[in-house]
């Protein structure tokens, strides 16, 4: 497989993220408008969940990878990432990603070169977005809050790999909503344990100490650096749910213009 980047499957990948902030975004939590300014403000985060449901409604089941952005081709966390993504592609999952440089281009790419399916969910920022290469399908998105319903919707497991603020957001986002039951005890696989090795001292010296989590709540995740060891925990818990919940996924209908996702093979236990 060569290593060049491949050309974005669709021309409208040349214009992701150029957007600017626009006066809504500003606004948007500065406190309450008219009433009439609301209710349509309301109306397009409709639209922007059913735009990104219609897309991705299709996409087969999926592993979310979370990452920095900032991580350069050569890095060990890039290549990490873009080992994982082979891994996950091989095991027959689609795998999604925030689209963007760094961590998740690497997964995208290991996806691709696995001959797997790539996706991702963009936001848009007024600097430094644009799209990786490696990209069956891209969702643009202009709220946070709608990208990251998105990014845990279609999966059944996260891996998450070194970063900064947004991927901490990510991470402990994941972690409440399988603390609280607000969806399935899917695994969350951090990579890096080097870097990943102060935040667990802290939640075991700190959290469980003070009682703010339980020592239990800790067993949400697994730590490891080992692509197998990922792959072995991703296929034992994941897969499990996928049996019962993809047998409840509908077809595509065409009268609503819906198109099948991209390909990819079955999802399996090795």
């Amino acid at each position: 497989m060569p290593d060049e980047p491949m050309k974005p499957p669709m021309n409208h990948l040349n214009r992701w993220g150029k957007a600017t902030r626009s006066a809504e975004e500003l606004t948007f939590l500065e406190g309450p408008r008219r009433r009439l300014t609301e209710f349509a403000r309301a109306c397009r985060i409709f639209a922007e969940f059913i735009r990104g449901f219609r897309a991705l409604h299709f996409v087969g089941p999926c592993v979310t990878v979370f990452g920095s952005a900032r991580f350069k081709e050569g890095n060990p966390h890039y290549e990490l990432g873009r080992k994982m993504g082979a891994e996950i592609a091989r095991l027959g999952f689609t795998v999604m990603t925030g689209g963007g440089p760094g961590i998740m281009e690497a997964a995208n790419r290991g996806a691709r070169e696995a001959g797997g399916a790539s996706i991702g969910c963009n936001i848009v920022l007024p600097m430094e977005q644009k799209p990786n290469p490696y990209l069956d399908r891209f969702v643009e998105f202009k709220y946070f809050f709608v990208r990251k319903v998105m990014l845990v919707k279609y999966s059944y497991a996260f891996v998450v790999l070194p970063g900064g603020f947004g991927t901490l957001d990510e991470l402990f986002e994941s972690l409440t909503l399988i603390q609280t039951g607000k969806i399935e005890n899917f695994p969350v696989v951090l990579m890096g344990t080097d870097y990943w090795a102060p935040l667990m001292g802290f939640m075991r010296e700190r959290l469980i100490s003070q009682g703010t989590i339980d020592a239990d709540d800790l067993n949400l995740l697994h730590l490891t650096d080992s692509i197998e060891e990922a792959s072995s925990i991703i296929a034992t818990c994941g897969l499990q749910k996928i049996r019962k919940l993809e047998a409840q996924r509908p077809s595509p209908q065409p009268f609503l213009g819906e198109k099948p996702g991209p390909k990819t093979g079955p999802a399996r236990v090795p």
